[in-house]
């Protein structure tokens, strides 16, 4: 296939820039800013080889070499998966219906992966393809501003309230798409493979990281009875992987010795209602963001809370109490969700409640004087830190018996 002179001159280029950086010792490019601008530029080579591919599909030029269509003809010749061809293809398609996000791409200002869930938006029903042209810039406000979970969070909420009918289709799909494979090797080891739903994988989550942290306390204990110079963790106990597979094997040994009629696990449903962004949410406990039709199926096993969402004058407090417990440690984690640091995005069930000023120079426990840290980072000597993350304008306020 012949390629133009122009093109052919603009990629001399581009592999000459490519080799004069690769030609560079790495410890040179070993500063933050040096991998964030790296990045940047290969977003915006991910931008352009999305935008070719859909322009190389619509050309038929593929055809000439009797290729079945042009993710065939790509996988051959640059000698990549099929999935990796068509998912550029797919993705340059989408570009098409979102000129705001191709020219963010086409910067470097947002990635290959927030193109993926904005592309999964426009597809979900045409009602949310015309809510996504729609609001193209705020969309990519929450890409270019927030980390990118919280990103996909706020985007998957903000879809349930446009296009709920097209949401739920969307939740039925994701439970009828569950599966778990579990074979025998020819070493006689197990193989075990599945994608849960969005409930069910939380349900297994808990319970698996529950038993996963008690091993992982009697690996400590253990390490720390036979400590060496030199010795680590790792040198005396079992790997991470080992004692979540333990884990997992423990689980089903104790649904199989618990006794007959004993409590199930059940999800926590979090409701968010107020004056936030939207309206109405509805939440696992974790954050996964779920739709309210994906609830009724759970409402006679699940455990489900209210959280109300009150102006930024209100504010929770518990007087001179020293500990956040009850209601009020609840409301802190609905409202961060995962590590307050801004270099850390660590889940809530990885967080304790810290004080922001400490109580012991004074600091209240209170909602506004309360954040989540990872145990990491709550350790930090906070005059050391850089600034946090900023707050939302809108304080999220507990109120429901759930403690």
């Amino acid at each position: 296939m012949v390629v133009s002179r122009s093109v052919c001159e603009v990629l001399d280029g581009f592999r000459a820039a490519v080799d004069a950086l690769a030609a560079i010792d790495p410890v040179v490019l070993a500063d933050g800013p040096s991998v964030v601008g790296l990045l940047a530029e290969r977003n915006r080579i991910d931008a352009v080889v999305c935008r070719q591919a859909a322009a190389f599909d619509a050309s038929g030029r593929w055809a000439l070499d009797r290729a079945q269509n042009s993710s065939v003809w790509v996988t051959t010749e640059a000698r990549v998966a099929r999935s990796q061809s068509r998912r550029r293809l797919a993705l340059g398609r989408a570009l098409r219906s979102m000129p705001g996000v191709e020219a963010a791409f086409l910067a470097g200002r947002v990635t290959v992966e927030h193109v993926e869930v904005l592309a999964a938006a426009v597809n979900q029903s045409a009602r949310a393809a015309s809510a996504v042209a729609a609001r193209e810039a705020l969309l990519i406000e929450w890409a270019t501003t927030l980390q990118f979970h919280r990103f996909a969070g706020e985007l998957r909420e903000w879809l349930n309230d446009v296009d709920p009918d097209g949401s739920d289709t969307r939740a039925g799909k994701s439970r009828d798409g569950r599966r778990v494979h579990l074979s025998q090797t020819f070493e006689d080891t197990w193989a075990l493979d599945g994608v849960l739903d969005p409930i069910g994988g939380e349900i297994v989550k808990t319970v698996l990281s529950g038993i996963e942290h008690e091993f992982e306390q009697r690996d400590k204990a253990t390490a720390a009875e036979r400590s060496e110079p030199g010795l680590v963790l790792a040198d005396t106990v079992r790997s991470r992987p080992q004692r979540r597979a333990d884990a997992l094997v423990e689980m089903a040994t104790r649904a199989a010795t618990a006794p007959k009629g004993g409590r199930r696990p059940a999800p926590l449903f979090t409701v968010l209602v107020g004056e936030g962004t939207f309206s109405r949410t509805c939440r696992l406990a974790a954050g996964t963001v779920l739709t309210p039709g994906m609830l009724v199926p759970q409402m006679s096993d699940a455990q489900i809370e209210r959280v109300v969402f009150d102006g930024p004058d209100r504010v929770i407090s518990v007087g001179r109490q020293r500990s956040f417990a009850g209601a009020l440690r609840r409301a802190i984690q609905v409202r961060d969700r995962c590590c307050t640091h801004p270099r850390c995005d660590r889940p809530v069930e990885d967080c304790d409640v810290d004080h922001i000023v400490p109580y012991g120079e004074g600091g209240i426990t209170s909602e506004r004087n309360g954040r989540l840290r990872c145990r990491f980072h709550n350790r930090i000597d906070p005059d050391a830190e850089q600034p946090g993350r900023p707050r939302r304008k809108t304080t999220r306020v507990f109120d429901e018996q759930h403690a």
